[in-house]
């Protein structure tokens, strides 16, 4: 399972991040047999609408309180004024196998958690 946290809906770096597991869920699905889930602090209304204009196919959730934030240890970013934005990967039996945090490369954040799906697939035998 891939539990990634972003700053906010409809902004230029959640939308960037949203639209590359986006394009990329299908595969993840099919190659890794995982699924992918997007959080972040707006209310479900606003997560309804973010998924509508993005068409995404793979569930998001609305972290008011920040309860589900806090429970991971997602770190605040940009000096503690921003929501951190972090991207989590769990293996079958829900333990964190990977963390990535990188703010500023939203579009990065589905390749590092591809990197860490790939590296929990049994060994391929010759």
């Amino acid at each position: 399972l891939v539990v990634y946290f972003s700053p906010a809906d409809s902004t230029p770096g959640c939308t960037v991040q949203a639209k590359a597991f986006q394009e990329e869920i299908q595969s993840i699905r099919k190659q890794y047999k995982a699924d992918v889930v997007g959080i972040s602090g707006q209310g479900a209304e606003s997560k309804q609408k973010f998924a509508a204009e993005l068409g995404l196919d793979f569930s998001i959730l609305a972290d008011e309180g920040d309860e589900i934030r806090k429970a991971f240890g997602v770190p605040k970013a940009a000096f503690g004024f921003l929501p951190g934005r972090v991207t989590y990967v769990l293996d079958k039996n829900g333990v964190c196998t990977s963390v990535y945090d990188n703010l500023t490369d939203a579009a990065s954040h589905i390749e590092a958690a591809k990197d860490a799906l790939e590296e929990m697939q049994p060994a391929k035998k010759e």
